[in-house]
């Protein structure tokens, strides 16, 4: 599928535009003629640059800096800024889109910071293929179970830029516009996971908003194949959800802490917060299918919905992280999947500082 081709990754030295690209390197889709990863930071760019060097045993200055002589490239550029997309994607076969102001309490304090990146981003990108023909086949926008009966300004600009990624099939037939939509990925940066390991490993205390709270978690490399899936299988409007495990946040700190001597703090409920997320509200249940293992939301809009519903997965019903919980036991074990568990030294550390 994307053998030949060249792919532009905005937001791409995040934790899952990383692994994102690590593996269309690797060729799970076909091996790319380029894959371009678009971002504001230099030195992150820099320090991927090297990561990425490292993984290909290459070993010299001169080939890490001929940046567009090879198959990963670095462009530093905004995705809010509409020249700078167009120059970025001019050449674009596909284009993922995982450019995001997406802390919570950091969107409430700046809520045009939001709008800019999260909404004017997604359109600058669709406007750039609009208005100069571009022939790019598909683009895929990265979205959250946040954007699901939105209450916080970064649920309420993603939700947009959902709307937008769909009404632009309509405007540019010859793309295809997907969306790939899923909640809490357990090491990104920052999420619950690593603030906990960090409360943990300074002795505490671990800090809870609420007892109650709930989240979906999911391993990025499940992010990653809800996106590929997207990709794939998506058609025109669609929005791809993951099925995935939730938990009671505070169980989850429970597990981290195992037989620590350390107290957990109860702090409150954030600027923006919800107590549980979904994925998928009542009122998209009534347009929601299941397809190879993923809930697939059908377009809103009337002229890309199928002539006929096959099935309705979740017709009336939401589809939220306050269902079906995992219990401790099965907590540990996804923890333990994904190497987020403290190891024994670190454990021992702690306890020799808490008994001084």
């Amino acid at each position: 599928m994307l053998t030949d081709k060249n792919v532009v990754v905005f937001g791409g030295t995040g934790s899952l535009g990383k692994l994102l690209v690590r593996r269309l390197l690797a060729g799970e889709l076909g091996k790319p003629k380029k894959v371009l990863v678009v971002s504001r930071d230099e030195a992150k760019q820099h320090f991927m640059r090297l990561e990425f060097q490292r993984l290909a045993a290459a070993s010299t200055d001169e080939i890490l800096y001929h940046n567009y002589e090879r198959v990963l490239q670095f462009h530093i550029g905004d995705v809010r800024n509409y020249s700078s997309v167009l120059t970025a994607i001019r050449n674009a076969d596909y284009i993922f889109n995982g450019a995001a102001l997406k802390q919570v309490p950091a969107c409430e304090y700046f809520p045009y910071e939001a709008v800019l990146t999260n909404i004017m981003g997604a359109e600058n990108i669709v406007r750039a293929i609009r208005e100069n023909a571009l022939p790019v086949e598909a683009v895929i926008g990265i979205s959250t179970d946040k954007a699901c009966k939105p209450v916080n300004v970064m649920g309420m600009t993603k939700a947009v830029q959902e709307r937008l990624y769909g009404r632009a099939n309509l405007d540019c037939p010859q793309t295809r516009f997907v969306c790939a939509r899923y909640g809490n990925v357990l090491a990104s940066r920052g999420s619950v996971v690593p603030l906990f390991r960090e409360q943990i490993s300074q002795g505490g205390p671990v800090t809870v908003t609420t007892v109650d709270m709930t989240r979906f978690l999911l391993g990025l490399d499940r992010a990653v194949d809800t996106v590929l899936e997207a990709l794939k299988s998506g058609k025109p409007g669609e929005i791809y959800i993951p099925r995935c495990p939730a938990a009671r946040i505070i169980e989850v700190a429970q597990v981290l802490i195992d037989e620590q001597p350390i107290e957990i703090k109860i702090v409150g409920i954030r600027p923006g917060e919800k107590l549980h997320e979904s994925l998928i509200s009542a009122e998209e249940g009534y347009r929601t299918i299941e397809r190879n293992g993923y809930y697939v939301i059908l377009p809103i809009l009337p002229e890309l919905q199928p002539k006929s519903f096959q099935a309705y997965s979740l017709a009336g019903s939401d589809y939220d992280s306050q269902c079906d919980l995992i219990d401790r036991s099965e907590i540990k074990k996804m923890l333990s999947q994904y190497d987020l568990l403290l190891d024994d030294s670190t454990r021992s550390r702690i306890k020799h500082s808490l008994a001084h």
